[in-house]
């Protein structure tokens, strides 16, 4: 009989914690996850899915102007907030009920409460005011907006997490950030016809991502009718009844219904009581891990957001189901975290993989650069001047391809393809033998010379 209550004891219940609990329960192991919210962790119920669902709906808007242009008459398009949150809600739950059920046919518990350690093998659990152990723990308790506490007012403002279940949609909002949760909510909210104002208090929106795209994505949402706003500092915001004013370093004042930050993510550590087990943390406060996500104590580990290093679920995912393989199937495996595919589902949306041109000219000097700039097909009957790009990064010494950067519908799709080519250390030249499909966008990344 184990000396403890567990073999594993998973604390939280997102993609990666929940990929970790069936495959180590499925292996044999006595395996249970403490979640204080909902199964499914922020990508199913407060992150990735009800974000594309909205996206979804923001598109109708100009669907229904694109109609027009192709003979149908669909009248004046009425939407219905309440109608799409309770949807959504509807596809959460159906969500959430599969993750536990998924969970409890591999023969993993469930227990819905607040866990904190209280050493390196015991877990307090809140609500029920009991203690347990385990012989191993897993961290994945993803990450959680970051609001700055030195910004007065700014606690007037809502998040992500509130975004999806604002009870009326205002008619104004400002939206304060640069990153991609930030494109993506403006790209949203002016798409079901709100006023918006984009905020960044740096040169340009993206960070990190090549720059064309990053400039590329600015004009088109200007061009759609978001206000853009680079080397914006917020100064203060102010409750003036209903409303609320945006005050800029610079004097610029915003009247608006609605705040929102999106100005990044910061890992899940605080109140864990990771200081009981002396478990390390590095300056952002996520959990530092090597390269099989144990962290400096033997039978702690940590995977996903949490841990900082590619945030992304399918990331998270991977390194769970990592873990799981070599802790209860004594199958040691990494996670590569290169060149990993991912999507920005703003209007228009992003998809890249691989490193920018900035990237790669810093690691690999002389570099060809492709790039085709086109009107989608689908935007030729119509008056919308819009533009998508793709753009290949070439290694000129071996020809291999680097780095694939789309802008334009359905680019993540694409880009996801792209990816395996790039994984398998693809060149150029067998982009270019391989025929194109017409008509379509895509063909233009095997046609670019």
């Amino acid at each position: 009989m184990s000396e403890f209550d567990y073999d594993l004891f998973v604390i939280g219940g997102g993609s990666g914690g929940v990929r970790a609990a069936r495959m180590a329960a499925q292996y044999g192991a006595k395996v249970v996850v403490a979640e204080e919210y909902l199964v499914g962790g922020t990508c199913v119920v407060r992150g990735c899915i009800p974000k594309k669902l909205f996206v979804y709906a923001s598109h109708f808007s100009e669907e229904a102007k694109i109609a027009g242009h192709f003979g149908w008459d669909v009248g004046k398009p009425s939407f219905s907030w309440p109608k799409l949150l309770a949807n959504k809600d509807k596809e959460i739950d159906r969500l959430n009920k599969i993750y536990i059920r998924n969970l409890e046919a591999a023969g993993a518990e469930i227990i819905q409460d607040r866990a904190e350690l209280r050493g390196t093998n015991e877990i307090y659990l809140v609500d029920q005011d009991r203690t347990v152990t385990a012989a191993k723990i897993l961290i994945a308790t993803g990450a959680t907006p970051f609001v700055p506490h030195n910004i007065p007012g700014a606690a007037f403002a809502v998040t992500s997490n509130e975004a999806f279940h604002l009870e009326d949609l205002p008619k104004r909002v400002v939206v304060v950030g640069g990153g991609y949760i930030a494109v993506e909510f403006a790209g949203i909210f002016h798409g079901l016809g709100l006023e918006t104002c984009l905020l960044y208090r740096g040169p340009q929106i993206l960070r990190g991502f090549d720059d064309d795209l990053r400039n590329g994505l600015a004009e088109a949402m200007i061009n759609k009718g978001v206000d853009v706003r680079t080397e914006a500092n917020v100064g203060e915001i102010k409750k003036m009844g209903d409303e609320y004013m945006v005050c800029m370093h610079d004097g610029r004042e915003i009247m608006t219904d609605l705040v929102m930050y999106a100005t990044g993510r910061v890992p899940n550590t605080t109140g864990l009581g990771l200081e009981n087990a002396g478990v390390d943390l590095d300056g952002a406060g996520a959990i530092k891990v090597d390269q099989y996500s144990r962290t400096n104590i033997e039978n702690i580990h940590a995977v996903g957001d949490v841990t900082n290093r590619v945030n992304l679920t399918p990331v998270a995912i991977r390194e769970g189901a990592a873990f799981a393989e070599t802790e209860f199937n004594n199958n040691p495996v990494s996670v590569d975290h290169s060149d990993i595919a991912s999507a920005v589902f703003s209007q228009p949306e992003l998809g890249t993989v691989g490193l920018t041109e900035d990237q790669a000219r810093e690691q690999y000097g002389e570099i060809t650069v492709f790039k085709s700039v086109f009107r989608p097909m689908k935007l030729t009957l119509t008056d919308i001047d819009e533009k998508m790009m793709m753009k290949l990064i070439v290694d000129k010494a071996s020809d291999r391809v680097l780095g694939c950067h789309i802008m334009g519908p359905d680019a993540g799709e694409m880009v996801q393809v792209v990816g395996i080519a790039i994984k398998m250390n693809a060149t150029k030249a067998d982009f270019d033998r391989t025929i194109a499909l017409h008509p379509s966008a895509a063909e233009e990344l095997v046609t670019m010379r």
